[in-house]
């Protein structure tokens, strides 16, 4: 990977460009390189760097079709990486302690990451009335089952599923009206999150804001339709409309939060 092909990408990112050039280059030498769960930012970019190579052919699989997080599966041209395993399992978390139903996403996250299992190794994760589903690789599947036994204080009970039997969740928003002066990041961010532009800027400056899963360090950055924006430690959300102006001369902006 020549070091003008790494200009395209933001510094914190380099690190995986690196790693994706190399999954290319194991398929381009014949072997099939199954990925982790890749968030759409990175799997944008193993799709571009697989496309460079007319040797190189891949798929992304997240254990059903409208998946966030998704497995590459990066093949020689002569097969078809749609075929391929993609290796992943549903663990499904239950328990008889009514307070099941108090438990949210980042509580799931928290117990499996707090195992030392790291978060490649989990795909999307839905909160149900009667417990949780979570996509995981095969290969932590038999080690969450045997050693996940609580979440925030509630004991479970957890059973791997084939992904024919996966429960998903519809995602849940908190719809927030905002009324701002134009469409820049830090304006909308500091709003969604009761932030002080001041406060807001130093997160932004500092790396820790994503737009659409890419680090994003203008706080000028204008927002549009449908942009997913995250700030570490405060949580995410997307831009659902932009309504026009006030009589005031100020836009109306519709934004969905993540609970």
């Amino acid at each position: 990977m020549s070091k003008d092909w790494l200009t395209h990408y933001h510094p914190d990112e380099h690190a995986f460009v690196d790693r994706a050039a190399d999954w290319v280059r194991q398929a381009e030498n014949h072997s099939v390189k199954r990925t982790d769960f890749l968030d759409p930012r990175q799997g944008e970019i193993v799709l571009a760097l697989a496309n460079r190579s007319s040797d190189v052919v891949v798929a992304l699989n997240g254990g059903y079709e409208e998946a966030e997080r998704k497995r590459a599966i990066l093949a020689p041209d002569y097969r078809d990486p749609a075929e391929e395993p993609a290796g992943i399992v549903v663990l499904s978390i239950t328990s008889d302690d009514a307070k099941l139903a108090e438990l949210e996403h980042g509580d799931y996250m928290g117990a499996v990451l707090g195992l030392g299992i790291k978060r490649e190794k989990i795909g999307d994760i839905h909160v149900l009335e009667q417990g949780c589903h979570i996509l995981v690789t095969e290969e932590i599947a038999e080690f969450l089952r045997l050693h996940l036994q609580q979440v925030h204080r509630v004991h479970v009970q957890t059973e791997l599923l084939p992904l024919e039997q996966l429960q998903t969740s519809p995602e849940t928003l908190e719809e927030m009206s905002l009324s701002v002066a134009s469409l820049r990041l830090d304006g909308i961010l500091s709003d969604v999150f009761r932030l002080s532009r001041a406060k807001a800027l130093v997160p932004i400056k500092a790396g820790r804001c994503r737009v659409n899963w890419k680090a994003e360090e203008d706080p000028s950055k204008p927002l549009k339709d449908g942009d997913v924006v995250s700030l570490k430690g405060f949580g995410r959300f997307r831009v659902l409309a932009v309504e026009g102006m006030t009589k005031k001369g100020r836009m109306r902006v519709k934004v969905g939060k993540y609970s």
